[in-house]
């Protein structure tokens, strides 16, 4: 025992094959016994989430999560539970079922936005006459503008005219103009319910 912590000292000399032991040890910090717990179970966790994930490249990631979950949460460990092997298998089990829920889980839903994606039927009768009540709507929205803001709108906006153009074609400064275009389209938006 350690007179700092209290835990069961590790020997230095020769790697301890007691996983028990070895996770009291890294449940105090203890960097030695941690690489010496790598050392005595990692290819068996390695081979356990490789049976559940399959892919090499995920497996060795899912490996290292494990590790790392060890080295953090080695103090939860209790032993009155069960023994330290079958809560090291019990994590590695778990974190490499969460990776495959997780790939399921974005297969899923990469699935259903392309499906979203390819059903959305489009109906060009339906679209026209959205297309057509739409219109009719700004129609009247625009009668509601004063005669100024709607000759400057349907300017800008139907004939594609600049607001410099705009200003020489009406013999206007170019600042009304720009007024005109505010106001106007600040009245169509409050018309039209648009938010912004």
């Amino acid at each position: 025992m350690t007179a700092e912590t209290g835990a069961p000292r590790v020997s230095r000399d020769e790697p301890p094959h007691d996983v028990t032991v070895l996770l009291s040890a890294v449940a105090t910090g203890d960097q030695q016994a941690f690489g010496d717990l790598y050392d005595a179970v990692a290819a068996r966790v390695h081979g356990l989430v490789r049976r559940v994930l399959v892919d090499d490249a995920q497996s060795e990631e899912v490996t290292q999560e494990v590790f790392l979950e060890l080295w953090q949460s080695a103090p939860r460990f209790d032993s009155s539970r069960g023994s330290a092997l079958g809560w090291i298998f019990t994590l590695a089990h778990r974190r490499a079922v969460d990776r495959v829920r997780s790939a399921q889980s974005s297969r899923e839903r990469d699935e259903r936005i392309a499906k979203r994606d390819i059903d959305t039927a489009y109906d060009p009768v339906s679209e026209e006459g959205d297309a057509r009540v739409e219109s009719q709507r700004v129609h009247r929205a625009m009668m509601q503008l004063s005669d100024s803001q709607r000759e400057a709108i349907t300017l800008a906006y139907y004939g594609g005219f600049s607001q410099s153009e705009i200003a020489e074609r009406l013999n206007t400064p170019i600042g009304t103009v720009k007024t005109r275009l505010r106001d106007g389209m600040i009245r169509l938006r409050d018309l039209l319910g648009v938010t912004s």
